[in-house]
């Protein structure tokens, strides 16, 4: 797969316990996005921070069962990204979504089939 040098960014905030039907949406997302094609996804949990209700959230250790912050980015062409984010706009109910240009240097990737 290849991806053009001018892509978007999809970044999307959401709570590390959030779940849709039962099962974690960052996972929920992620396997979305590799249901249509998308370059990749990554998840990146949080240590400290607060959303729209400015609760904040913390991994400090009197705290740990707080609901951390969780993001999830997603590097790809527009067209690709709105058909996600229209699959995706039911299913995140609290959180941030953002999309910004980006220009892309490097997109490589092993010859070896993935398992």
């Amino acid at each position: 797969m290849t991806l053009p040098s001018e892509a978007y960014l999809l970044r999307i905030f959401i709570g590390e316990s959030d779940k849709v039907d039962g099962k974690l949406l960052y996972e929920v997302i992620v396997k979305k996005a590799r249901e249509f094609g998308l370059a990749g996804a990554t998840v990146l949990r949080g240590y400290l921070g607060f959303g729209a209700n400015s609760r904040i959230h913390t991994s400090k250790v009197l705290r740990l069962s707080e609901d951390l912050p969780v993001v999830v980015e997603i590097v790809d062409e527009m067209t690709k990204l709105k058909a996600l984010l229209t699959e995706l706009d039911n299913l995140i109910e609290e959180g941030l979504v953002t999309l910004e240009k980006v220009q892309v240097m490097v997109y490589r990737h092993n010859s070896q089939k993935d398992v």
